[in-house]
């Protein structure tokens, strides 16, 4: 994979007023593997490029994180990696998922 430019935004502040209700019974999304560190570096740098909240994380020494919990429910990481490293993406349940801050 070739070497990309740092992230420098930061979204937590960005999103940090958004509240979330987070079904833990029942991940709404699920990668191919548990084993981040198995998936494949080109398709994994995709999420942590394209995933708006950063859900998708790699750091310089390679190690690997992912967290559905702040989901935006934006069905990005759906489009560019269905079929490759994601096993299964889903609207949240009734009740469950983000709620966005007004104004």
């Amino acid at each position: 994979m070739r070497e990309l430019k740092p992230i420098s935004v930061n979204v937590e502040n960005l999103i940090s007023v958004n509240k979330y209700c987070v079904d833990e019974e029942h991940k709404h999304i699920e990668l191919a593997s548990e084993d981040l560190g198995s998936l494949p570096d080109e398709e994994f740098g995709k999420l942590v490029r394209l995933c708006p909240a950063a859900l998708y994380k790699q750091q310089p020494d390679g190690t690997r994180s992912f967290d559905y919990a702040g989901c935006l429910e934006c069905g990005t990481c759906r489009i560019a990696c269905e079929g490759t490293i994601l096993r299964t993406w889903e609207n949240p349940g009734p009740g469950m998922g983000v709620t966005y801050r007004f104004g």
